[in-house]
């Protein structure tokens, strides 16, 4: 990885653009396509560790894969040029009200569709003891996306192409889930949106978890396989 810094310009509220290291260091194009091979490079390793993880069973090969995707992800990330604030780790209160708010109204939508959907099968009822395990898995995936993914992807294609390519991983990550697929995509969308004008991931984490345990609670599991994806979604029997 590219050992060069780089700054960062914080989000404001009507969404302007941050100043990427491209337009910083754009007096050298040869460190520029290093760091850009390296972001790539990096990118495509752990998405493939990923879904290596995914469509393998479970057993000490599907496990040593997952190890293997968290050790890259934590090593990468954490030796990377990237700084705590770009990492959205120290602005705990960065837009939280803004995130919550669009939060609820999509937690609203997809409770209200709840007795609509269910005439294709009862939902999947989830235990607290399961709840808050992914809650911390929420937080977890918002890491991996926002912290990982959309900041690599935002230095070499710029916010919004970013927004696009992120969202696109999440999405794939959902297959063969037709219905996590769809809505993992347009809610990478508005995840990855938040971040780039708040960078902050603790809200969002908790509205990550919020969402998913209301579309395991009110949408029909006959479709949602008790959320899984990859071969346990193709592994599942009711």
């Amino acid at each position: 990885m590219a050992a060069e810094s780089k700054s960062f310009v914080s989000q404001t509220c009507d969404g302007s653009k941050n100043a990427s290291a491209r337009t910083l260091n754009s007096d050298d194009p040869v460190r520029i396509r290093v760091a850009d091979l390296a972001n790539w490079t990096q990118v495509g390793l752990v998405f493939a560790v990923i879904m290596l993880a995914v469509w393998t069973p479970q057993g000490r090969f599907n496990s040593g894969l997952s190890l293997l995707a968290v050790f890259c992800i934590l090593w990468l990330t954490f030796r990377g040029p990237y700084s705590a604030r770009e990492l959205g780790f120290t602005r705990p209160a960065s837009g939280a009200v803004a995130i919550f708010a669009a939060g609820a109204l999509i937690t609203i939508a997809i409770a209200a569709s709840g007795p609509f959907t269910r005439i294709l099968g009862p939902a999947h009822a989830v235990p607290w003891s399961r709840a808050w395990q992914y809650a911390i898995w929420a937080l977890a995936q918002e890491f991996i996306l926002q912290s990982f993914f959309y900041v690599r992807l935002e230095s070499i294609l710029g916010g919004w192409r970013a927004l696009l390519a992120t969202a696109f991983l999440f999405a794939v990550a959902h297959i063969p889930s037709p219905l996590l697929t769809a809505m993992s995509f347009f809610g990478a969308l508005f995840f990855c949106e938040m971040f780039r004008r708040y960078r902050n991931i603790f809200p969002l984490g908790l509205v990550h978890a919020v969402i998913g345990l209301t579309i395991a609670a009110s949408l029909p599991d006959r479709l949602l396989h008790h959320m899984r994806v990859g071969i346990g979604f193709l592994q599942y029997h009711p």
